[in-house]
């Protein structure tokens, strides 16, 4: 009887063993498979998400705690306690504003202080202004610096950008040309807003080709082109769909211009943050979104030879061998006396084969129209000073 006690007391007694030693993580997936060994670590993901690094054995040296970590390389990994994941085709990255190195131990070696300085500068000039300002830059698809950049901002004439990727795909659908010619009606050329078409073509039934109403509504943000295209693809909120579906459930698409015109409180509807906008910049642009179809590759060069905003983001790259591809935004003023938005977003190309997407949102702005877009200009040349060389 006591032999039968002992049997089952041991067979309990390795089962909780073996219990303790099962790993409560798994091996984080890399290139389709199991993270590599480097430096005698791969890395591990907890029941949280988090990651952390294992040893050859199977040990954990530093647990799972990460956000997104690397691996080692010269005794130092570089780590972040936030951010978020952007698919880039059959891969992924991790974007987040603060990295740090860690040591095979864990502990905290230095932090990345490669872009901090532009931060700081952002931020006491941004502090210094009255009005409300968002600012998003992501530098070569892998850092991000911001000020207020996850914030909400109404985008006003911004929103013409990823309004025209909804044209895009629903041309893709439909087996629409650019040559093709879309049937404008009378009664949709409004007389009491922006529209440089009106002024050519009168206000009268007329049929333009698909790259003519895209032209006019990107390079020159007519309100009366804008609204044309919304009809053809089915409405706002078609665009906003493609928006959350592809990831980009920042950007929120809810009304035509005539809709804001008759109500400007609407324009606050249409919001976007700096960093979602800089993020959809970086796709079409770095990640050469561009190119999936001649209506993307005719909406990327429109956008390169911008007509509005150059005392904006472009006014510090002018004198340089810069490109810049932007969409501009601009508001009136709401009840307070205060314009609603003045805005600048795009990707810049930089001589020295390196880019970046920013994105600059100005709400509720005490200042006149000079003054405002002279703050875009002016975080420009932070930006772009800071990463020519």
């Amino acid at each position: 009887m006591k032999k039968t006690i002992y049997s089952i007391l041991s067979a309990i007694c390795l089962l909780s063993l073996i219990g303790c030693s099962t790993p409560k993580y798994s091996i984080f997936r890399y290139d389709k498979g199991d993270d590599y060994f480097r430096e005698g670590l791969h890395r591990i993901v907890g029941k949280d998400g988090k990651i952390g690094f294992a040893d050859e054995k199977g040990n954990v040296v530093i647990s799972p705690r990460f956000a997104f970590v690397f691996p080692f390389e010269n005794g130092l990994a570089k780590a972040t306690h936030e951010g978020h994941q952007v698919a880039e085709g059959e891969h992924w990255q991790w974007i987040s504003p603060e990295w740090f190195y860690i040591d095979h131990k864990g502990d905290i070696i230095r932090n990345d202080h490669r872009y901090s300085q532009i931060e700081e500068r952002l931020k006491t000039y941004v502090a210094a202004q009255d009005t409300r300002i968002g600012v998003a830059v992501i530098i070569d698809g892998k850092d991000t610096v911001s000020v207020n950049g996850n914030r909400d901002f109404p985008m006003l004439s911004v929103y013409k950008f990823p309004q025209a990727l909804a044209v895009a795909d629903y041309c893709m659908k439909k087996g629409i040309t650019l040559s093709d010619t879309i049937g404008i009606q009378a009664k949709e050329i409004k007389e009491d807003t922006w529209s440089p078409m009106r002024k050519k073509y009168g206000v009268s039934d007329l049929r333009l080709p698909l790259s003519e109403i895209l032209e006019y509504s990107l390079q020159q943000s007519d309100n009366n082109a804008c609204d044309v295209l919304f009809r053809l693809i089915g409405g706002p909120q078609v665009a906003d769909s493609l928006m959350r579906a592809s990831g980009h459930g920042d950007i929120t698409i809810g009304s035509t211009e005539d809709e804001m015109h008759r109500d400007p409180y609407l324009c606050y509807q249409n919001r976007a943050t700096p960093i979602a906008m800089a993020r959809l910049f970086d796709k079409f642009y770095r990640l050469e979104m561009r190119h999936d179809s001649p209506v993307h590759e005719a909406i990327g060069a429109m956008m390169m030879s911008c007509g509005t905003g150059d005392n904006r983001l472009p006014a510090p790259l002018m004198p340089t061998n810069a490109v810049i591809a932007h969409k501009t935004g601009t508001g009136g003023r709401n009840t307070q006396g205060r314009i609603v938005g003045i805005n600048d977003a795009g990707y810049v190309f930089l001589p020295n084969g390196r880019g970046y997407a920013i994105a600059v949102f100005i709400a509720d702005s005490a200042y006149d129209m000079a003054r405002t877009e002279k703050i875009i200009a002016d975080i420009s040349k932070i930006v772009y000073q800071s990463l020519e060389n």
